[in-house]
């Protein structure tokens, strides 16, 4: 449903950022974003990310959405800080692509972590009885070692899900598919190498970005409004700000980095891990 006023905001461009790890919540705030940018009628794009990567499934969904509005807007990424992994997949959903010279982006590839406690569980007396309907139902379980028929199938699934991601590179960057095997070995790279390798088109700040982007969608750059696309805060929440907002807790990032762990273990991930 078209929005009634527009006709002003096809004069603008709207921002989204994506940041942090990528999971459930950032999949849902994104997609939320995406519609109501379709629905105002922007011209353009700019999708500002300074994200690790994260889940695969999520990931595929924001790159999907980004990709079916391609045909309605001009769309160009901003690699901030760290654009790596699933956070260049996402990316791969975007026309052009700008990086900064010494963004660390790259890390092409998948990873899946279990926990072994076993040695462990043997010390303190702790063990399991498990029964189950099939030998694999407990795989990656995290009280015994995994089997080789077990590694087999965790790698294959690991391999298909690369394969994924090379394809979808290939394809986002016009590149042939060897030639992005050839560099996504998980390294990560700066922006410099990005653009050397052909994963990137410029390099550049956000604002290079948005000045471009205004270019291409026939719009002054000098001129040209920017709307950061966030989700909508209640007039209670913006008068009385929370106190961890605006005086963030130095250990908030670590226990959010802890959660994130501890939701996706066993999961195959597009994400870099320093």
């Amino acid at each position: 449903m078209p929005w009634p006023l527009s006709r002003g905001y096809r004069r603008q461009i709207a921002r989204l950022e994506i940041t942090g790890a990528i999971a459930g919540g950032t999949r849902r705030r994104v997609l939320k974003a995406l519609k109501t940018i379709e629905e105002r009628g922007y011209p353009a794009l700019l999708v500002r990310i300074d994200s690790p990567g994260g889940t695969v499934g999520d990931s595929q969904e924001i790159y999907a959405a980004l990709k079916r509005l391609q045909s309605k807007m001009k769309i160009v990424a901003s690699f901030g800080n760290i654009s790596a992994s699933g956070g260049v997949y996402i990316g791969m959903g975007a026309q052009h692509i700008m990086a900064n010279p010494g963004t660390i982006t790259g890390s092409i590839g998948v990873i899946l972590r279990g926990n072994n406690l076993q040695r462990l569980l043997d010390k303190v007396g702790v063990s399991f009885k498990v029964i189950k309907s099939g030998p694999y139902k407990d795989i990656l379980a995290f009280d015994r070692d995994l089997t080789e028929e077990e590694i087999r199938i965790l790698q294959d699934l690991i391999d298909t899900s690369y394969h994924q991601f090379v394809q979808t590179v290939a394809e986002g960057r016009n590149l042939d598919v060897e030639t992005v095997r050839s560099f996504a070995d998980g390294r990560v790279f700066t922006g410099e190498q990005a653009l050397a390798l052909g994963l990137v088109d410029r390099l550049g700040t956000e604002e290079d970005a948005r000045r471009w982007l205004a270019e291409l969608a026939g719009l002054d750059p000098s001129k040209t409004k920017v709307q950061t696309i966030e989700e909508p805060k209640s007039p209670l929440a913006r008068l009385f700000p929370r106190q961890q907002e605006r005086f963030p807790f130095p250990w908030q990032a670590g226990l959010d980095w802890l959660e994130f762990e501890m939701a996706t273990n066993g999961l195959p991930l597009w994400l870099y891990r320093p």
